[in-house]
């Protein structure tokens, strides 16, 4: 996947908040606005750091050769991204599981991947998948199984306007998808919050 290159230079982009804030009607100049381009520009910055880096980068040298052939799941990794059609958030948890197969990785790399996809432009579904098929290549497992439950604030504060809804994605590969008793105990486990 080739990652897109900014347009213009780091500068640039508290300007642009600025003349956003002039076509808004504000006044960039006021008090409480004064350093708000530098902040935006920031927040911006941290929000989209995922498109420099990929899957291989999230987890690294992380990979051990183990003979474990169980399901391994890190259930409520949390996660803010933006939605790519309005630029607002959505956020919620995510669950992702693997079947090894001779290697395995280390658990504190697995929300470092949600985090490479979750801070770039996203939909939900295409960041489902990305998470899954970024593990599935690093890893080369037997399966994978992603679910994300997301509430996003471009339904909740625009548009329908409804609050509290959340959005369910799911993404199986290998045998997650191919099994039902293995895509059965991955649902069940995390149905069971206790």
């Amino acid at each position: 996947m080739s990652v897109p290159r900014p347009r213009f230079s780091p500068d640039d982009l508290p300007r642009l908040v600025e003349q956003l804030l002039l076509q808004l009607g504000e006044n960039p100049q006021r008090e409480g606005l004064v350093d708000t381009p530098d902040r935006v520009a920031d927040s911006l910055r941290h929000l989209t750091e995922g498109y420099g880096l990929d899957a291989a980068d999230a987890i690294g040298d992380a990979l051990f050769t183990q003979d474990y052939d169980e399901m391994v799941l890190v259930r409520d990794i949390r996660f803010y991204s933006l939605c790519e059609h309005h630029l607002l958030p959505f956020f919620g948890v995510c669950h992702v599981a693997y079947m090894p197969r001779g290697r395995v990785v280390g658990l504190s790399k697995v929300p470092r991947l949600v985090d490479v996809y979750a801070h770039r432009l996203q939909l939900q579904e295409r960041l489902t998948r990305e998470i899954a098929e970024g593990l599935e290549r690093v890893v080369e497992p037997d399966g994978v199984a992603v679910v994300v439950e997301a509430r996003h604030l471009c339904m909740e504060m625009r548009g329908v306007e409804k609050s509290g809804g959340q959005t369910v994605t799911s993404c199986m590969l290998g045998v997650f998808r191919d099994d039902a008793r293995t895509r059965g105990e991955f649902l069940e486990l995390i149905r069971n919050q206790g």
